[in-house]
C-alpha cells in the first residue's frame, strides 16, 4: 500500500512537472511578434521576407535577417488571394519560400485540453491528500476496536468437531458440557444451573488446546472469535481495556458464541508483580476481562475459554468462581492417543502397506500432537526426496530421529581419529544402557552427526511412564557418564563430547536431591524458582536453606555423579570386548539398529531380514486392542 502511494505521488509530480513546461513553451512562443496582413504585403514588396509557413489559418513568418513573426490569414481564403487582394508585388511574392502544412489536430487538442489537464490534477493531488487524512483519522478512530478473528459455524470447510481431535477423553467429556449448553441452554436454566463463564485448558505447548476450543465451536455450531493474549497490549494505556470491551459486544452480537483468548498469561499475571504498578496498560486490559466475565453486566450465551502453558503465573482472580472456574488439563497423549493421532495425519498421505504407525507410536513416548504432525509431514517430505510413490517405514522412522535430533549431518567430514572416539563413545552410551536392568532399552545407535551432537544413542522406553524410581535415575546417569568414562578408558583422556552429557548428569542428580527427595538429605524439596514477570522464565532461585546445607547438596549430587561414574566404569571394564564389537561395527556401518545391536550384546549372528514385519506388540497395545474389540462389540449391539 505505501508504495503504491508513493509511485502514484511520483506519477501526479511527472504530470505536473510536464503541464508546466508545456504552459511555459507556450509563454515563450508569445513573444514573436504578432504583424498585419498589410504590413506582411509591405515586407513581401520590400522583399525582406524570406519563408512563409502556413499551418492552418496560422502563419508564421521568417525575414531574411532571421527574425520571426506570425500571422493569422483569413477564413476560407487563400493567402495568395488575399495578399493579391492587398496589393502584392507578384515578382517579390514569387521570390518567397512558402511551404504550407495540414493542420494537426493532436496539437490543436493538447494546447486546448493541457490547461484542463493542469487543473484536474491539481483538483486530484487535494483530494488525495485529504482523502489520505480521512483514513488516518479513520484508523485512529477504529485503534481501539478488537482484533479478533469470527470463524462462522456455517463454514464447512473450517469446521473441526471433536471427531477431528486424538485422545484427551476426559477433556471431551468435560467440555462437552458446555457444548450441550450452547446447544440447549433452557434444558440447565430449568434445573437452575449455570453453566461455568470460563473454562481454562492447560497443557504443554502443542498439545492441542486451541484445537480443542475450536473443536468446542464446532460441535456447538456457534461464531468462534479467537484472539491472542499480547493483541489487547499496545504502546498506549486503555486501548487494550477497549479492545475487550469491543471483542465482548461482538460476542454479544453473535450470542451464544464462544470467545478464545490464547496466551492468556501474556496479560492475566499477578498485578502488581511487574513493573509500572496499577496503571499498567497490561494490568488494565486484566481488569477490563474480570468484569466483562463477572461484572455488572452479564453476558449469558457467551461462553469465555482461554489456553495457556504457565497456569502458575495467572491471577488469583482470574481462577476463583464466576471466571475461570473450570479448568480442563491437555496432557502429552499416551501410546493409544498417539497411535490415533498418527492415523489423524496419515489421512491424505500414500503410505506403503508394512507401515506400521503403533511402532512409531512406541518409538515416540513425550512427543506432543503437534511434533506427531510434524513427524508426519517429515516422512512425507523425506520420501519425495527420494523421488519415492509412497511413504516408507524407513521415512518415518528417518524423521523421529530428524525431529528429535535435527537433520543428519552427512557432508561432515571427521579424521579418523575423531570417527573412532565417536564411535567408542556412543558404544559406552549403548553398552551401559544395555547392561543395566531399569535404563532404557536402546533402540539405535549412530555416529551420524545430528544437529550439534557428533553422534547418537536412541534410548526408548517400552511403556510410558509418568512415575519414575530412583533406581531409574542412578541408572540413568551411569548411562549419561557411559561415554565419558569409555573415552578416558581407551584414549586415556576425555575431549568435549561429553560436555553435554555431563550437563545432564549434573541436572538429574541435582533433581534428585533438591526436587525429589531421594538423597540421605531428607523427604524435602530445596529452593524455588521466581518468575520475573518482565524477564522471561526461571530467572531468579529463591533459596529457603542455609549454607550449610548448600554445601551438604553439593557433596550429595557430587557422590551420586561418582557413584554412576564407577558404574559404568565397572560395566565397561567387565565387557571391553563387546565395546570393541560396537564400536567396530559403528565404524564400518555408522548406524546400528535394535536387532543387531541385541545380537551383538547376546554374543549372536545377526542375519538381517529382506521384508520389514512388524515389531512384536507390547502387553499395552495388546490390551488397547482389546478393550477396542469389546467398543466394538458393544457399539454394534
Amino acid at each position: 500500500m505505501n508504495k503504491l502511494q508513493k509511485n502514484a505521488s511520483l506519477i501526479v509530480l511527472l504530470l505536473l512537472l510536464i503541464g508546466s513546461f508545456v504552459i511555459l513553451s507556450q509563454s515563450n512562443k508569445k513573444e514573436i511578434e504578432e504583424i498585419t496582413l498589410t504590413k506582411l504585403v509591405a515586407e513581401i514588396n520590400e522583399e525582406k521576407v524570406k519563408t512563409i509557413e502556413i499551418n492552418g489559418e496560422k502563419i508564421s513568418i521568417q525575414l531574411n535577417d532571421e527574425t520571426k513573426q506570425k500571422t493569422n490569414k483569413e477564413l476560407n481564403t487563400s493567402l495568395s488571394e488575399t495578399l493579391t487582394n492587398l496589393g502584392v508585388n507578384k515578382e517579390s511574392f514569387n521570390k518567397v519560400a512558402i511551404n504550407s502544412k495540414a493542420p494537426s489536430s493532436a496539437s490543436f487538442w493538447i494546447g486546448t485540453l493541457i490547461p484542463f489537464i493542469f487543473i484536474i490534477l491539481i483538483i486530484g493531488s487535494i483530494w488525495f491528500m485529504m482523502k489520505k487524512a480521512m483514513r488516518g483519522n479513520s484508523q485512529a478512530l477504529s485503534f481501539g476496536n478488537s482484533k479478533a478473528r469470527m470463524i462462522d459455524p456455517k463454514d464447512k470447510n473450517k469446521k473441526i468437531t471433536f471427531k477431528d481431535v486424538a485422545g484427551n477423553k476426559e477433556g471431551k467429556e468435560e467440555l462437552g458440557e458446555v457444548v450441550d449448553f450452547l446447544k440447549e441452554p433452557k434444558k440447565f436454566q430449568k434445573l437452575g444451573a449455570k453453566i461455568p463463564k470460563g473454562v481454562l485448558l492447560l497443557g504443554k505447548p502443542g498439545t492441542g488446546k486451541t484445537l480443542m476450543a475450536k473443536a468446542v465451536a464446532g460441535e456447538a455450531g456457534v461464531p468462534f472469535f479467537s484472539i491472542s493474549g499480547s493483541e489487547f497490549v499496545e504502546m498506549f494505556v486503555g486501548v487494550g481495556a477497549s479492545r475487550v470491551r469491543d471483542l465482548f459486544k461482538q460476542a454479544k452480537k453473535k450470542a451464544p458464541a464462544i470467545v478464545f483468548i490464547d496466551e492468556i498469561d501474556a496479560v492475566g499475571r499477578h498485578r502488581g508483580a511487574g513493573m509500572g504498578g496499577g496503571n499498567d496498560e497490561r494490568e488494565q486490559t486484566l481488569n477490563q476481562i474480570l468484569v466483562e466475565m463477572d461484572g455488572f453486566e452479564d453476558n449469558a450465551n457467551v461462553i469465555v475459554i482461554a489456553a495457556t502453558n504457565r497456569p502458575d503465573v495467572l491471577d488469583p482472580a482470574l481462577l476463583r468462581p464466576g471466571r475461570f472456574d473450570r479448568r480442563v488439563t491437555i496432557d502429552l497423549p499416551d501410546i493409544k492417543d498417539r497411535i490415533e493421532i498418527l492415523k489423524i495425519h496419515a489421512r491424505g498421505k500414500k503410505m506403503e502397506k508394512d507401515v506400521d504407525l503403533e511402532q512409531i507410536a512406541q518409538r515416540t513416548p513425550g512427543f506432543s500432537g503437534a511434533d506427531l504432525a510434524n513427524l508426519m509431514n517429515e516422512g512425507a517430505l523425506l520420501a519425495g526426496r527420494e523421488n519415492l510413490s509412497e511413504v516408507k517405514m524407513d521415512n518415518l522412522i528417518e524423521a523421529i530421529e530428524k525431529v528429535l535430533l535435527g537433520p543428519a549431518r552427512k557432508s561432515r567430514h571427521l579424521d579418523k581419529q575423531e570417527k573412532k572416539i565417536t564411535a567408542y563413545h556412543e558404544a559406552g552410551h549403548a553398552l551401559v544402557g544395555a547392561s543395566l536392568k531399569n535404563a532404557d532399552p536402546v533402540h539405535k545407535v549412530s555416529i551420524i552427526s545430528r544437529g550439534s551432537a557428533g553422534g547418537y544413542t536412541l534410548s526408548v522406553p517400552e511403556k510410558d511412564q509418568t512415575l519414575h524410581s530412583k533406581a531409574y535415575f542412578l541408572d540413568r546417569l551411569a548411562v549419561l557418564l557411559g561415554g565419558y568414562v569409555v573415552e578416558k578408558m581407551v584414549f586415556g583422556d576425555t575431549t568435549t563430547g561429553p560436555s553435554s552429557d555431563l550437563e545432564r548428569a549434573t541436572h538429574t542428580a541435582r533433581s534428585i536431591v533438591t526436587r525429589y527427595g531421594m538423597s540421605e538429605l531428607g523427604a524435602r524439596t530445596f529452593g524455588k524458582n521466581n518468575d520475573l514477570v518482565f524477564l522471561g522464565k526461571d530467572s531468579t532461585e529463591e533459596r529457603d536453606y542455609s549454607d550449610k546445607t548448600a554445601e551438604q547438596i553439593d557433596r550429595v549430587v557430587s557422590e551420586f555423579i561418582e557413584n554412576a561414574r564407577k558404574v559404568a566404569e565397572e560395566i565397561v571394564t567387565e565387557k571391553r570386548d563387546l565395546l570393541d564389537k560396537i564400536s567396530n561395527v559403528l565404524l564400518e556401518k555408522e548406524t546400528i539398529e535394535k536387532d543387531e545391536f541385541n545380537s551383538i550384546i547376546e554374543g549372536k549372528e545377526y542375519i538381517p531380514e529382506v521384508k520389514v514385519e512388524k515389531v512384536e506388540e507390547n502387553e499395552e497395545i495388546k490390551e488397547i486392542k482389546e478393550v477396542e474389540e469389546v467398543e466394538e462389540a458393544e457399539d454394534s449391539k
